[in-house]
């Protein structure tokens, strides 16, 4: 790791990055196994696949209502206590989620229920947990932060979709939920013991709705940066029904509940190996690399509408991570080097509300269009709307031309 990172500890010398992307993987290793685990939950439950739809979507819905306030708040108090206040509410919501899973007392409402409350408390945590990288490296570091960062997340990703489906089929849901609120509790350890100076704007603070219009207009004047957003949200209209509702069904009938772990992670490998390139290769025109990188996530969806061989969706999956990967690093370096750093949490969680505001409307149909068209030719559609909008961005001159310091 030391040669990757370019000289000995590279960027995690710096005490709160390690910090940082200590509890920021431990977490992601968690939240790898909980999408599995509530799908085979819901299943299990007798839910159908419009039920496992509506699910999912309710998290994503309350996540995209309050994800505003969140990146106004990022940008008002200590990112890191925004971060440890919201891992710490996890914790506690999904040790209810598991034990009523284990004790036998769980229902698709309460599933329902408590995927709301967490994507509240998702909301209040990504913005700033986006924007406090720059707090804690050198900015001559940044672009090497970054990746780092990715990478480390990533593997603990690949690392808990790699053994979600054998956790599920050995001990079941409940339990593979359980592990998922032990990695929040040490992430929230992580934050609170980072220790960062806040951030302070040039202008007095103002009314919620005052500070979130500046962070929208920050967002327009960037042309790439709002026409990605939109390309974003067709991504995750489509997508988000593909993988969280069409995904574990279509891969469980045609080989095994625990085929579609390892397709998640095959996914996260495409990602780690993204990662691992994003650190040696700095393109000049890196958004446009990234961008044109992007139209390699059409081949997941593409593998699973055409092929039950597991090698051909795992490649898939693997292709998507991949492109996915490269895009993202260039996307938040972009980011991060054209946006004033007292407005990054603002811009950040434009750039999820953008990207997701559809997600709960996507889950939602998912099951339903699916059903009358056939999975198969679903995720056609899917496939192609996904490559089709990321190369069609790449026509915007300000896309194909932004240059990365």
């Amino acid at each position: 790791m030391s040669v990757l990172l370019g000289k000995p500890q590279g960027v995690l010398r710096h005490r709160n990055f390690r910090l940082l992307v200590t509890g920021t993987a431990v977490s992601a290793l968690g939240n790898a196994i909980t999408p599995v685990a509530l799908a085979f939950a819901v299943l299990d439950l007798g839910g159908s696949a419009t039920s496992l739809g509506l699910v999912v979507a309710l998290f994503a819905f309350a996540e995209v209502v309050t994800i505003l306030f969140g990146g106004v708040l990022g940008d008002r108090l200590p990112r890191s206590l925004m971060m440890q206040a919201s891992s710490t509410g996890a914790a506690v919501t999904q040790v209810l989620l598991a034990a009523s899973l284990i004790g036998g007392w769980s229902s698709i409402a309460l599933l329902a229920a408590i995927g709301a409350v967490n994507g509240v408390l998702s909301s209040l945590s990504q913005p700033s947990s986006s924007a406090l990288t720059p707090q804690t490296v050198p900015e001559g570091e940044l672009t090497r932060a970054v990746p780092v960062r990715r990478l480390l997340q990533n593997g603990a990703m690949v690392l808990g979709f790699a053994v979600a489906g054998m956790l599920v089929g050995a001990f079941g849901a409940g339990w593979a939920i359980a592990i998922d609120a032990a990695t929040f509790a040490v992430a929230a350890f992580c934050f609170h013991l980072i220790d960062v100076p806040a951030v302070v704007g040039d202008r007095p603070r103002q009314r919620m709705l005052a500070e979130m219009k500046e962070g929208a207009v920050e967002v327009f004047r960037h042309t790439w940066l709002w026409l990605l957003i939109g390309q974003a949200l067709l991504y995750h209209l489509f997508f988000g029904g593909a993988q969280g509702v069409l995904g574990p069904i279509v891969v469980k009938d045609a080989i095994s509940e625990a085929a579609w772990g390892w397709a998640l992670g095959a996914l996260m490998v495409g990602f780690m190996v993204g990662g691992l390139l994003n650190l040696r290769w700095r393109p000049r025109h890196g958004l446009m690399i990234g961008t044109l990188c992007l139209s390699l996530t059409a081949c997941f969806p593409l593998a699973m509408a055409l092929s039950d061989q597991l090698w051909v969706i795992l490649l898939g999956a693997f292709l998507h991570g991949l492109g996915l990967e490269i895009f993202d690093v260039n996307w938040q370096i972009s980011i991060v080097q054209n946006v004033p750093e007292d407005k990054l949490a603002r811009v950040y969680s434009f750039d999820a509300v953008g990207s997701f505001v559809a997600r709960p409307l996507g889950l939602a149909l998912t099951g339903p269009i699916a059903t009358a068209t056939g999975y198969d030719t679903w995720l056609l559609v899917v496939a192609a709307v996904m490559g089709g909008s990321s190369l069609l961005a790449l026509v915007s001159h300000d896309v194909r031309r932004l240059e990365r310091s």
